[in-house]
């Protein structure tokens, strides 16, 4: 028999001794009554978070790191239940911008995270801003958030920009006595972006830009493409592209007997770029996030305890070196949430507009937030937060990530 509280008040208060009862039809219709009155007020204050995320497409290898780190995110916020929904946009911009509708539309969420990749985070900037719904992108543009007009005035990001990245690489390379570079990218928003900072910086540097070619995520070879770069003798390369696709430049450069510096950018912070370069990619730098090389950063850095942190919980989870700066980059969005969501359930209820707007002023509010890739302090003009402290320069050896120290 069900053991129950009995008191003198009903249900409004307990008595110090309780008693075996039997309760009656009316009391349990009562209870019943109650429970079904209690049922929306749950559901509209649960927090819903959506992700739109590359988890097939040339870009997989960016978005299944973001995916699995979203079993590790925080269920609770604020006293609130959070539930995480998880839409793949299989690196096509056109569904990243479907997913992004549903998730607004459909499925009501408070905030997005998302995309894996430049194009579709660029493309869901005039969704989530008709939504009036904060999203946090995962990919590397400053074009994304910057300038932060009407429609950015919603949008922010976790990975460092292109600019903070390319600039990385002018200095490494103008320490390394390079006076000619070429460029090599996506043809796409990634690869035009990157190629407009490294330009730019390499110009601050007295660095003269010798060659500039693009190619698509699905190219099967970028011959053509080397062959006019090696006619013009650069003393380093740079490669602006994301995931796997990133690593048929430097394979084919060094298939063709290419003696000189390569770069990346910070698009190939995983394992799967490793394994698919492979001994290509040796003695090839990287500007790269500090959880690619957490355990080797100094005791002081500001990232290193956060990062070593992350990377203990993801690889109990996926096993031991399985982490990515692609899923720090989630767990990062996590933690900005998480500062967030409890500021704005001062203001509103989940599932309101009001929340929504309360959630994108208190992100944008962030000040002094440690995470796995530095210290976010945000303001009205800058969505992102972090400072150079955020970026390391990484050489990979033998298949590893190894930090380079200034």
């Amino acid at each position: 028999m069900p053991r129950f509280e009995t008191t003198e008040r009903g249900i409004q208060g307990a008595r110090t001794s309780s008693v075996r009862a039997t309760p009656s039809r009316r009391g349990l219709a009562r209870l019943a009554a109650a429970l079904c009155a209690a049922l929306p007020a749950i559901a509209i204050a649960q927090v819903k978070i959506g992700l739109v995320l590359s988890l097939t497409g040339p870009a997989a290898s960016l978005g299944i790191p973001a995916r699995d780190t979203v079993t590790l995110l925080p269920k609770q916020i604020g006293g609130q239940s959070v539930e995480y929904i998880v839409l793949d946009d299989a690196s096509d911009t056109t569904q990243a911008v479907q997913d992004t509708k549903k998730l607004i539309s459909e499925n009501h969420v408070d905030a997005i995270i998302g995309s894996s990749i430049t194009p579709n985070s660029l493309a869901m900037i005039d969704v989530v801003a008709d939504g009036e719904t904060p999203m946090i992108s995962l990919a590397s543009s400053a074009k994304i958030i910057e300038p932060v007009d009407a429609k950015r005035h919603w949008v922010f990001k976790t990975p460092q920009t292109d600019a903070m990245m390319a600039s990385a690489i002018a200095e490494h390379a103008s320490t390394h006595s390079v006076k000619t570079i070429a460029f090599i990218g996506q043809a796409d928003a990634l690869g035009e972006t990157f190629y407009t900072e490294v330009a730019k910086f390499a110009q601050l540097h007295h660095i003269n830009v010798v060659a500039s070619e693009r190619f698509n995520r699905t190219d099967p070879s970028v011959t053509g493409q080397v062959l006019k770069i090696l006619a013009t003798h650069p003393d380093a390369v740079v490669v602006g592209a994301a995931g796997t696709p990133a690593a048929l430049p430097p394979k084919t450069l060094r298939e063709r007997g290419y003696k000189g510096l390569i770069y990346h950018n910070h698009g190939v912070g995983n394992n799967d770029f490793l394994r698919v370069c492979g001994a290509d990619c040796n003695g090839t730098f990287l500007p790269a996030s500090p959880v690619l090389v957490a355990a080797q950063l100094p005791v002081d850095h500001p990232a290193k305890r956060l990062a070593l942190d992350y990377i203990a919980r993801f690889e109990a989870l996926r096993g031991p070196g399985s982490v990515s700066a692609f899923g720090s980059y989630t767990w990062d969005a996590g933690m900005l949430l998480s500062n967030a969501v409890p500021i704005a359930l001062k203001v509103a209820a989940p599932g309101t507009p009001e929340f929504r707007a309360a959630l994108r002023d208190a992100l944008e509010a962030t000040r002094g937030l440690a995470d796995t890739n530095g210290v976010v302090n945000m303001s009205a003009a800058d969505h992102l937060g972090l400072d150079q402290r955020a970026r390391v320069m990484v050489e990979i050896k033998n298949a590893k990530w190894v930090y380079q120290p200034h």
